[in-house]
């Protein structure tokens, strides 16, 4: 008898630990959704009225909800190379910029995945804009693949099966199934999709065929509240509610295959709001974007979390949630967010976390000499502590340009032809074309608007502070209120050791000026050279 209890008790045994074994050996799939221009604001899960999001809001209602998720850069490139590389972007050279190339020593954690017998690949926008070499002829240093991994754009909606003439037409939730097809047995994936929504260009007006109201909309305070830019923003709704059907598709596919709780699903967006004051500035509505991440195997759900987090410990946590080390990659910045996400705290979880940084250079070809506006900022719960370090440029790009077509002529100022119209791309070009940015350069001399336009377009101080709890629309900069000199100080402070620890060449070195110097590998507009160019700090 005993011998029985003791040979059942042993196979027992070797079942428990096969069964463990097993589920070890199982490691968590990942999705990456990363959308192209959303602010923080705009899901339903967060409150928004105007926008519909059940796949991101059941990622945030399962899984936990980042209310204070701060992107590596106001602009796509530099912001997604931050997530890679879990890396500040003026740490990556040229890597860290938009339009430039891609050098093959900034390894993504992709790669190392791939090589930990992980199956990768990306749908849509990837880590982008950036040049990547098909072929080393040009320049040898460069990487080939996307640094989201390999491609699957092939399968494409046809244009009656699309909700606006302005979306993209690849579909994103077919060419998920033909990567998923490649899988060999259980084979742990990671996938990146990248919607290519809401980024600009709209089809204007086609929010009046979806039900959508105008009295719906939250105008953010730093637009003019008018008809025009309210049909805007829900044009900017229709293009997120895309992004976010297309994700709740690939959801109910891994549900429907069985592995869904065992995927990871991470859901962001790459910087801010396509609108004047938003995208491509260190603003509030430009750097904040919404974050969901959802795992019930080992992550409690339900919660939210008021850490300030960065795209930069976006990298560390997926290599430590995957066992895969990170042997290859350039030293990684970012911290990992695994002791916050398997914790089952709400609010404040990890009190070490007290600020996040962000920054940019040259976003599009909008200055003189192709120059950038370089910025750098750090957020905590309460503040965002702004650094225009050129100050003497304009922050949306220069409001007059060189004719292209006529040697030396200049295009008209703010780019307002004989007619009163605004052309986006003569005037401010850092800035994407829409109804809002044409409504407030068209109507500039109307007291009402002047107000708007000084804020997204005339050039801004050298340093700015936001209260963000009580002026989340970066109004009113209290830089010269005495009531906030400490904090000034304290997050002056705080930032510039972070770039002087992280080797910004902006702060340490003998070439604070290299990020001028990387090739931009799209089309250049020529300015005229403005009158502070000779000034040493222009």
């Amino acid at each position: 008898m005993k011998r029985t209890i003791g040979i059942s008790g042993m196979l027992l045994m070797v079942a428990c630990t096969t069964t463990v074994e097993e589920c070890k050996a199982k490691r968590p799939n990942i999705i990456i959704a990363i959308s192209d221009d959303q602010s923080f604001a705009h899901t339903s899960f967060a409150g928004c009225t105007f926008v519909r999001t059940p796949a991101f809001d059941r990622v945030a209602r399962e899984g936990i909800y980042f209310s204070n998720c701060i992107a590596g850069s106001p602009g796509c490139a530099p912001s997604r190379s931050s997530l890679v590389t879990g890396r500040h972007h003026w740490q990556n050279e040229q890597s860290g910029q938009h339009f430039s190339g891609w050098l093959d020593k900034y390894v993504p954690f992709v790669d190392l995945l791939s090589d930990n017998g992980y199956l990768t690949g990306y749908t849509g926008k990837g880590v982008a804009p950036f040049q990547y070499h098909r072929n080393h002829i040009e320049e040898d240093s460069f990487r080939i693949e996307n640094a989201a991994g390999k491609g699957f754009n092939q399968l494409a909606y046809d244009a009656t099966e699309k909700e606006t003439t302005g979306l993209s037409s690849i579909d994103y939730y077919a060419n998920f199934k033909a990567f998923m097809s490649g899988r060999k047995d259980d084979q742990p994936f990671y996938f990146w999709y990248g919607g290519y929504e809401p980024h600009r260009v709209y089809e204007k007006g086609a929010w009046k065929r979806s039900g959508k109201k105008l009295e719906n909309v939250q105008v953010p305070g730093f637009l003019p509240d008018t008809e025009e830019i309210r049909g805007d923003i829900l044009d900017y709704a229709m293009e997120i509610e895309w992004f976010d059907k297309q994700l709740l598709k690939m959801i109910n596919y891994l549900e429907e295959i069985g592995e869904l709780e065992n995927t990871i699903i991470i859901v962001t967006s790459d910087n801010g709001m396509p609108f004047p004051r938003a995208k491509a500035l260190c603003v509030e509505y430009g750097i904040h974007v919404p974050l969901a991440i959802r795992y019930p195997q080992k992550f409690p759900g339900g919660r939210v979390v008021e850490d300030v987090v960065s795209f930069i410990d976006f990298a560390p946590t997926i290599l430590e949630l995957t066992e895969t080390t990170a042997d290859g990659m350039m030293p990684v910045t970012g911290k990992s967010l695994v002791e916050v996400l398997t914790s089952d705290k709400d609010g404040m979880v990890d009190r070490s976390r007290q600020f996040a940084f962000s920054g940019r250079e040259r976003h599009s070809s909008s200055r003189w000499k192709n120059l950038g506006y370089p910025q750098r900022a750090i957020r905590n719960n309460d503040f965002l502590y702004v650094w225009n370090m050129k100050p003497d440029r304009w922050p949306a790009g220069a409001p007059q340009r060189l004719n292209p077509d006529q040697e030396n002529e200049l295009l008209p100022l703010y780019g307002i032809d004989e007619q009163g119209k605004h052309h986006s791309d003569w005037a401010f070009t850092d800035v994407d074309g829409s109804p809002a940015k044409s409504y407030i350069v068209e109507h500039f001399e109307e007291k009402e608007v002047r107000p708007f336009f000084d804020l997204a377009f005339e050039k801004q101080p050298e340093e700015m502070l936001y209260n963000i709890k009580e002026d989340p629309f970066c109004l009113n900069n209290l830089i010269e209120d005495k009531n906030y000199s400490s904090i000034r100080a304290k997050l002056k402070q705080e930032l510039r050791k972070e770039l002087i620890r992280t080797g910004d060449p902006r702060m340490v070195g003998s070439d604070e000026g290299i990020f001028e110097t990387y090739k931009r590998y799209s089309s250049i507009r020529a300015f005229p050279k403005p009158k502070e160019a000779g000034n040493n700090n222009f």
